[in-house]
């Protein structure tokens, strides 16, 4: 067998691989053999039959293609061995030739395992500046939580903060013709005037507080540009006039902030109690936000240090990843990918390009990265966490409307739910310990960590003196040898060959 190997641009390789032609003839004997099992020659037992009369039988054409078959279920796996080839994704066949001239030649192109060359994320560098929120941001938090009880009465007076009104508005864009119809135009909607505008505010932030000062039954006029990068088309840096009447005016009732109160809010028995439940929900929420963002700047400063390579073929999965993830999110609002396409004025294809891909490359090269420093700072994961990590995942889990359906006339979980759940936990447990060393490389503290375990040895300066061992190292101590061992994540995928094309 003759083997010859292309590299490719997009992280894929081209074989062209020679194949003797006894091996060809050996396998055209099995394929008749296995075709007379399945099919009746007459005078013969199922796979009795001589090969000339099977191919008499069903034509040289059908025991060539079943030879074929059987040629690449072993000849790929041996090919992807010795050309030394650690596949990404599974190959695909994409032609042979030679056959009639008994001198059979496959081509195949091979997806390659992603490769990840980190740089000298070792010397990435970002404090971690967390602090716990301070009591205004409890009070505030309590406050949102008293509008949550509130009640409303209307009231004829001009509109505050955080009162509902109802409204009646339409927005025409500047310059339009007299025939063209607004671009927004509601007879009755409910607006709340919070205190602050937020940027997710419909039609735009900023909206309700121009309704502050208005009393039931007066209107008032007012524009506004949408920005250029508008995530509709059509308001794209376009001038709006909106026209706004007031139909209601409901002020708020905000129930006292006591004891009682606390009771009706949840399992608290006091006001104190209940504070300190928001106050440790605030901090892990405004926590669990600095980490999103902390670890997203330390990996965008690696990423600009790195190279990633990986084939197409795992963009493409990963693609269709994010596209289930929003499938999913959708499904539980009761919608459809092809309404929320017509939704947003848009095309399968467009918005995978546009939105979708962006994402998933993101998502991908972030795990690629996470992966790779696992396995260089040799994160393992101990029996304990791994049980409390399982512990964890599954409370969650157990809770959720996917479990419930899941658990429909069964005593107990399925094998296989179990066998996901451990699966996503191990992951997880995996995950907050990368990232735990990860902020340790970036605040410093690995290399103090490793200049602590490994100090400067002492060094003879005179006689009977010695000099104290230095404070600082190189950026890189303590950094852990590369394992030989790739991590399940890397992409690695069994030896498989899909049949693209086939010429005799």
């Amino acid at each position: 067998m003759k083997i010859e190997t292309t590299p490719r641009d997009d992280h894929q390789v081209t074989l062209t691989v020679e194949v003797e032609n006894e091996r060809l003839e050996s396998a055209r004997r099995r394929a008749a053999r296995r075709i007379s099992e399945r099919k009746t020659i007459p005078g013969f037992r199922p796979g009795k039959a001589p090969y000339e009369y099977v191919v008499r039988h069903v034509g040289e054409a059908a025991v060539t293609e079943e030879a074929v078959d059987l040629l690449l279920d072993e000849l790929y796996p041996q090919v992807l061995e010795e050309a030394k080839i650690e596949a990404g994704a599974p190959g695909a066949l994409e032609k042979i030739e030679g056959l009639t001239e008994n001198r059979p030649v496959f081509t195949f192109t091979v997806p390659l395992t992603p490769s990840v060359d980190l740089g000298d994320y070792r010397a990435v560098r970002l404090p971690y500046d967390w602090k716990a929120p301070g009591e205004e941001k409890v009070e505030e938090a309590l406050q949102e939580l008293r509008q949550m009880y509130a009640k409303t009465e209307t009231v004829n007076r001009p509109i505050e903060k955080g009162d509902f009104v109802m409204i009646e508005f339409k927005g025409v864009q500047a310059g339009a013709a007299e025939d063209e119809p607004p671009v927004f135009e509601q007879q009755s909607a409910p607006v709340f005037i919070r205190p602050e505008a937020r940027d997710d505010e419909w039609p735009f932030p900023g909206f309700a507080h121009q309704l502050i000062g208005l009393q039931a039954g007066e209107s008032k006029t007012f524009s506004h540009k949408f920005p250029k990068d508008h995530p509709d088309e059509k308001l794209r840096g376009a001038k709006v006039n909106f026209e706004v009447t007031v139909k209601i005016v409901r002020g708020t009732i905000l129930p006292d902030l006591n004891d009682e109160f606390a009771r009706a809010a949840g399992p608290f028995e006091t006001l104190e109690a209940l504070r300190d439940t928001v106050r440790a929900s605030l901090s892990n929420r405004l926590k669990a936000e600095y980490d999103d963002d902390y670890f997203e700047q330390v990996l965008q400063q690696i990423r600009a240090g790195a190279t990633i390579k990986y084939p197409p073929q795992i963009l493409e999965e990963e693609i269709k990843d994010v596209l289930d993830d929003l499938q999913a999110r959708l499904a539980a609002q009761n919608m459809d990918l092809e309404t929320f396409f017509k939704m947003r004025e848009t095309t399968r294809e467009k918005f995978v390009e546009e939105e979708v891909r962006p994402v998933a490359v993101k998502r991908l090269e972030r795990s690629l990265i996470l992966d790779e420093i696992a396995r260089r700072e040799k994160i393992e994961i101990s029996e304990e966490t791994l049980s409390a990590s399982f512990q964890q995942t599954w409370d969650e889990f157990s809770a959720s409307n996917e479990f419930q359906q899941a658990m429909r006339g069964k005593s107990r979980p399925p094998q296989r739910l179990i066998e996901a759940v451990f699966r996503q936990s191990a992951n997880r447990a995996m995950l907050e310990q990368t990232l735990t060393r990860l902020k340790e490389i970036a605040t410093g503290q690995a290399v103090e960590a490793a200049e602590a375990e490994n100090p400067a040895p002492a060094r003879q300066t005179g006689k009977g003196s010695k000099k104290t061992p230095s404070a600082k190292k190189t950026a890189s101590a303590g950094a852990a040898e590369p394992s030989a061992k790739k991590t399940a994540s890397a992409g690695a995928a069994e030896p498989s060959a899909r049949k693209k094309t086939s010429s005799p």
